[in-house]
């Protein structure tokens, strides 16, 4: 079975109309929200499959963070003993 084709909806049918659309989106239709005709966004059904996330282009780690060469610490501290003695910082 084939998810049907979500329809378009505009910013003023989901303000004039949001009754129906709840319904509709209860009974499992999904919708294009859009605004002034450009989509902006989607409404789902809450157990609507997670659409899968097409790869434009591999990872990589250069730039930002990574040219900082920050080095780990080892430690071998308990997290929550770490999470207490930030607390207690705060208490």
């Amino acid at each position: 079975m084939s998810t049907p084709e979500p329809e378009p909806l505009s910013q003023r049918e989901l303000r004039n109309e949001s009754g129906r659309v709840l319904r509709a989106v209860s009974q499992g239709q999904s919708f294009v929200l859009t605004n002034s005709g450009t989509p902006v966004g989607m409404v789902v059904p809450l157990d609507a499959p997670v659409p899968a996330l097409p790869i434009v282009r591999p990872a990589r780690r250069v730039g930002g963070w990574s040219d900082l060469g920050i080095q780990r610490k080892a430690t071998t501290a308990d997290l929550s003993a770490i999470l207490d003695d930030l607390r207690a910082d705060h208490g």
